[in-house]
């Protein structure tokens, strides 16, 4: 690759580090509703889908709306509390801008959870399209977001690189046939990451930014 047409980011465990509040997030609902607590392991699995879809799933959906929007305030009222941006991120995507690298993020999260993020750490304005879990009908690991992305900005898939921490990113960035760099320095399943053998892996933001800034 000697120039990219286009950056995909993922969102949590990529650019923010967010875990702690997921986890919170969820567990005040499944306390409040069901008075249960899970570890993060079994929190983990049931995303995938975006946030609501595993709160259905917990609560039923007769309560399923209520059990959102408390999630929902709690996110927004603990945000600043449990999640916080990593070292050097915001820098780099502030580079990207300014050199006209169109930039994209590719999250599972829902909209609403994706906005409040983007919104209290001021990211909104970096990306030129955001796809979220809502925004898909089949969610990752499937291409849909990606292709989607591409199809949008006009990008063929071999001058585009999807940035992430997880398997699915993985998954999704080679069903799509684009470029993947994972990033391992806040990934929750580290050690599988690194066996699925991605075309790059990077261990700070530092090595991330600076292999950007060769092809930016």
């Amino acid at each position: 690759m000697d120039k990219l047409s286009c950056v995909i980011f993922d969102l949590d465990g990529t650019l923010t580090q967010t875990n702690e509040l997921i986890f919170a997030a969820f567990n005040h609902v499944a306390q409040r509703y069901v008075t249960k607590t899970f570890s993060p392991q079994e929190i983990t699995a049931m995303f995938g889908p975006p946030e609501e879809v595993a709160v259905e799933s917990l609560v039923g959906q007769e309560r399923a709306q209520e059990a959102m929007s408390s999630m929902l305030d709690y996110y927004r009222d603990h945000h600043g509390q449990f999640a916080w941006m990593h070292t050097g991120a915001k820098e780099m995507l502030g580079y990207l801008k300014s050199r006209n690298v169109p930039l994209a993020l590719f999250t599972g999260k829902g909209h609403s959870t994706t906005e409040i993020t983007l919104m209290e750490f001021g990211l909104k304005r970096y990306f030129d399209l955001v796809v979220t879990g809502n925004d898909v009908v089949n969610h990752k690991p499937s291409a849909e977001g990606i292709q989607k992305i591409l199809q949008t900005l006009n990008v063929k898939p071999e001058h585009a690189v999807m940035i992430g921490d997880s398997i699915n990113d993985i998954r999704a960035a080679r069903e799509a046939g684009v470029l993947i760099a994972s990033v391992v320095y806040d990934s929750y399943a580290k050690e599988k990451v690194l066996e699925m053998n991605s075309d790059l892996v990077f261990h700070s933001v530092g090595e991330l930014f600076s292999w950007l800034k060769e092809l930016a």
